[in-house]
């Protein structure tokens, strides 16, 4: 066992040019935009939802990071979450990772915001609970689209604020309440000049991790709370576990295949090819020397295992991950997946002897399949994610060899957006009929109220999403697959998804041709099969191969 193993996440893990997706979904969890943000990476496949806040309570309402980073260690480190789908050319761990660190930095925020609440808030609660109802007010006549009504939010601050100084200067008070009365209209906003720096500070701080991870910066995810220091600290202890469950998750053999959304985590299929011939014996009296359908795949895994050497030095492939694959069946409307469980199923794997079970016997009617695949998951900085699957059968004296090709495109642009500093174009004072830019505060007025009314309650989180809303992740979940694009779009990527068509069925075709004349077969058909099927798909194309016309 490794020391991270053991100890949890605590080295900062350096950037890469394939932890692109990685780092993009990453940085969602310091962003400080809107949380409606989230259902511009909507696609074909995967709605996102926002669950609406009470209407008496916006000023709880979370931004995206606050929302995401919550939503995702809630799906992703629940006691009793259902199983997640892999997220091929991404650490979901990492992803985590950051959303925790993201939180804890909100939460270092929100105990000096909680400290400056008691100080200068409970203290002083009726000025208090005068500002905020203030602010509530001014924050729902902003968001009247009738600029009449939002125009009296600003003239509403201005009136409180002239009031103020009245009530100041003749307090109808006398003696201590009246001391009190002036504390109760002074302190309240004195605290927030200072929840304003406070808010500045840790702002800046999440947009310059925001901006790092997508610079390709190496910003590390620490994360204390994962690491026990003493046999009694069973949070930690929890934690730490449930990080190594993800871990160990991510690495199963066992994938979900949903219709025409195709496999999840992989992407739909594209392309299909068939090789189906009749096992004709070679010399009739001596017959066939008996083999599996496990004889076949292992002869093919070794083919594709050295698909990346050739004769000519110009390029090539990269070095492929070959992989024996169970395939599950899911409706295609499916909300969870259900992984194999039994003897047979060891940290999410499925043992080598249940998989050569599994593909020697499990052909026909119900039940799991086995499928070899060959993937490339860090193509295009790991944006393209390329996989060809390969199925052996055989059914009374019929041999039949599929290959499809599955394809996953980039992570949605919406969480590779770097951060703006926010900016306001007004007239010049001479030349008016010119423009200039000037920038503005980090944290506005109304986003102090709203971090320090947070953190009041910020230490039971279930009443903060009732109260101000939350993200609702798509089902089945997987961090790679939810926000993914198709690859079609993108000329090059496109270009690599069917140049590796052709090379790869020839090599499947040479490794099954040469188990059969091993075994006394006659390879003739399978040859002049091999051979049109080598022709036609020199002219691939993509189709939704999983949508049957019938």
């Amino acid at each position: 066992m490794s020391f991270e193993d053991f100890f949890g996440p605590q080295v900062p893990r350096p950037g890469g040019g394939e932890q692109a997706p990685t780092f993009a979904l990453a940085s969602a969890a310091y962003r400080d935009t809107p949380m409606e943000e989230i259902k511009k990476a909507d696609n074909e496949w995967h709605q996102s939802t926002v669950t609406e806040h009470r209407s008496w309570a916006k000023i709880f309402r979370p931004n995206f990071g606050e929302a995401y980073a919550q939503a995702v260690i809630d799906r992703m480190l629940g006691v009793d979450r259902k199983p997640l789908i892999q997220s091929f050319g991404c650490e979901p761990q990492v992803v985590v990772e950051h959303c925790l660190a993201a939180n804890r930095i909100r939460r270092e925020r929100d105990t000096k915001l909680t400290a400056l609440m008691v100080l200068c808030g409970l203290l002083f609660l009726p000025g208090l609970l005068v500002w905020l109802l203030v602010f509530q007010l001014r924050a729902l006549m902003l968001k009247n689209d009738n600029k009449r009504v939002s125009g009296l939010g600003t003239l509403l601050l201005a009136v409180v604020g002239v009031g103020t100084v009245i009530f100041l200067i003749r307090t109808p008070f006398t003696g201590f309440w009246q001391w009190y009365a002036r504390g109760c209209a002074v302190v309240p906003v004195a605290g927030w000049f200072l929840a304003k720096r406070i808010c500045e500070g840790t702002a800046q701080d999440l947009r310059g991790r925001w901006g790092d991870l997508l610079s390709g910066g190496s910003v590390g995810a620490k994360v204390p709370e994962a690491v026990p220091t003493s046999p009694d600290q069973a949070a930690a202890e929890q934690l730490r576990q449930s990080l190594a469950r993800l871990s160990a998750e991510q690495q199963s053999n066992s994938v979900f295949y949903a219709g025409p959304k195709g496999i999840l985590g992989m992407g739909t299929r594209w392309g299909a090819w068939h090789l189906a011939e009749e096992l004709v014996p070679l010399d009739a009296v001596k017959g066939i020397h008996e083999f599996r359908s496990w004889t076949v795949v292992r002869a093919i895994h070794d083919e594709l295992s050295v698909l990346d050497r050739q004769h000519l030095k110009t390029g090539g492939f990269p070095k492929p991950q070959v992989k024996h694959w169970i395939v599950t069946h899911v409706g295609e409307g499916a909300k969870e997946v259900s992984r194999p469980e039994g003897t047979d199923v060891e940290a999410y794997q499925v043992k080598p002897k249940a998989v050569e079970d599994i593909c020697n016997n499990q052909q026909f009617d119900s039940g799991d399949r086995h499928y070899l695949g060959v993937q490339w998951p860090h193509l295009w900085n790991g944006d393209l994610i390329l996989t060809m699957m390969i199925t052996v059968t055989v059914l009374k004296e019929t041999l039949r060899i599929e290959v499809t090709g599955h394809a996953l495109g980039p992570v949605n642009g919406l969480f590779s957006g770097k951060p703006e500093a926010p900016v306001k174009k007004v007239a010049k004072t001479v030349k008016f009929w010119e423009t200039r830019t000037i920038k503005l505060p980090l944290v506005t007025a109304d986003e102090v109220v709203r971090l320090a009314a947070r953190a009041a309650i910020g230490w039971y989180p279930p009443l903060l999403k009732w109260l101000g809303g939350s993200i609702g992740l798509p089902e089945p979940f997987g961090l790679r697959h939810a926000w993914a694009d198709q690859p079609w779009r993108h000329r090059f990527m496109a270009d690599d998804a069917l140049r590796a068509a052709t090379p790869i069925l020839r090599a499947v075709h040479r490794a099954v041709i040469r188990v059969l004349a091993e075994h006394d077969v006659d390879v003739d058909k399978f040859s002049s099969r091999a051979g049109a099927l080598s022709g036609s798909v020199q002219d691939a194309s993509p189709k939704k191969a999983d949508t049957y016309d019938a």
